[in-house]
């Protein structure tokens, strides 16, 4: 017994860093296409593997490999242990982070209990924000070693932006934690429901803009992008780096953003929840949920894809016009598949008694599935932002955090104990 659950939690390892690593690519290219479209601009589309360019998510892996070939620059004055080591902290304490997401309801099969949640700690919350403080480290470290004025410029801009920030974001989730009574995030997702009458965002909107905000500032995302600053200190904390080690604080970021987006989703979403629909009631009623939902899902996709080809026009007149095409249908013939699949099973009777541990794991993926799109959309949200508001000036930086957010939140906490202790 102890090798399975040795096992189990080598698993869970595995499949959640797995799946974090594996949308880090994704979010380059989303980042890059998005900005491309925003700007009116091609942007990556020539990079090919045996000819096929895929939308130019193939940058995303030509741009690893070649990271992963260049040769290791260091200037001669660095700290060289400190140096190489920054960079690892950063990346390290971005992914770990992600350790006590839960990511869907345990899934029983075979009377055995499967968690696809790293640690399910009692005080998740309070290890969420012990981690990212830790992180600003590997962005002190980094500046200082570097010896260079660029980097600790970043670096001391990095320090004092988290520090302000990290009290809003504190103080934002002091509400989440008094409307729920735990610091536990299952028991937070638990809490909120199906309803999205609700969840958190609902019923803590204040708290809800000042975490959102607040992360902004921690991932040193624009219009908090001061710590890295390429018009005033080059690249700021990160100035000196090249290669593999560069390559770990773009990854680092990236990594922050996807887990600060399930962060985001966890608090205040109903993270796995399925909006109307909780978990009991599918697993009572699976038969019809599958009968109806399956077919459901494929039209929808065919939908999807269908309005991607309309939108086919020869107005670039370069491969931006293909674009459409390229996902729109794959789309189409996948949800073809699927309510092929669909029809075949039901017309033999596949559908018509289906079993317990089927059921579990249908509402498992479904979850699951949840929490992902959540997530990713909070992920797009960054972006868009990125590409549409200008930077801060660093007066104004910390005039919101100190001078504004930090007001509000002890504002809210306030507030919200005085509802807590008064409503009847």
């Amino acid at each position: 017994m102890m090798i399975l659950d040795l096992l189990t939690a080598l698993a869970k390892v595995v499949i959640i860093f797995a799946m974090i690593l594996g949308v880090v690519p994704v979010l380059i290219w989303m980042e890059r296409k998005g900005a491309a479209y925003i700007q009116d601009r091609r942007g990556p589309n020539r990079a090919s593997i045996l000819g096929m360019r895929l939308g130019g998510i193939v940058h995303s892996f030509a741009d690893a490999l070649k990271l992963f070939t260049k040769e290791e620059i260091a200037a001669g004055s660095v700290s060289k242990p400190l140096f190489y080591i920054a960079p690892m902290i950063t990346f390290f304490i971005a992914i770990v982070t992600v350790g006590v997401v839960p990511f869907a309801e345990p899934l029983r099969l075979f009377g055995y209990e499967f968690n696809l949640q790293i640690a399910d700690l009692n005080a998740g919350l309070i290890y969420v924000f012990a981690m990212s403080s830790i992180g600003v480290y590997g962005l002190l470290i980094a500046g200082w070693a570097a010896s260079g004025k660029y980097p600790l410029l970043g670096a001391l801009r990095a320090a004092a932006q988290m520090v302000s920030y990290e009290v809003a974001l504190g103080l934002s989730v002091v509400a989440i934690f008094l409307l729920s009574g735990s610091l536990r995030l299952q028991d937070i997702v638990i809490q909120q429901g199906a309803l999205i009458w609700d969840w958190n965002v609902a019923r803590q909107p204040v708290a809800f803009v000042l975490f959102m905000v607040a992360l902004f500032a921690e991932t040193n995302r624009l219009p908090f992008d001061l710590p890295e600053g390429e018009s005033e200190i080059v690249a700021g904390y990160h100035t000196e780096y090249s290669s593999m080690r560069f390559a770990l604080f773009f990854m680092g970021e990236y990594t922050h953003i996807i887990v600060g987006s399930l962060i985001i989703a966890t608090l205040f979403f109903g993270g796995w929840q399925f909006p109307f629909v909780a978990a009991e009631l599918m697993r009572s009623n699976m038969d019809g949920v599958i009968v109806i939902g399956w077919p459901a899902a494929g039209i929808a996709l065919l939908m999807f894809g269908m309005f991607l080809v309309s939108r086919f026009r020869r107005r670039y007149r370069d491969l931006r016009d293909y674009e459409t095409l390229l996902f729109g249908v794959p789309a189409m013939l996948f949800a073809t598949l699927l309510l092929i699949a669909w029809a075949g099973l039901l017309t033999r009777g596949y559908l018509d008694n289906i079993p317990a541990w089927i059921g579990n794991a249908v509402v498992f993926a479904v979850q699951l599935g949840t929490l992902l799109a959540k997530a990713l959309f909070f992920c797009a949200f960054f972006i868009w932002v990125r590409w549409t508001l200008p930077r801060f000036r660093y007066d104004q930086l910390m005039n919101l955090g100190w001078k504004v957010m930090i007001p509000i939140g002890v504002a809210n906490v306030v507030v919200t104990s005085a509802v807590m202790v008064f409503r009847p």
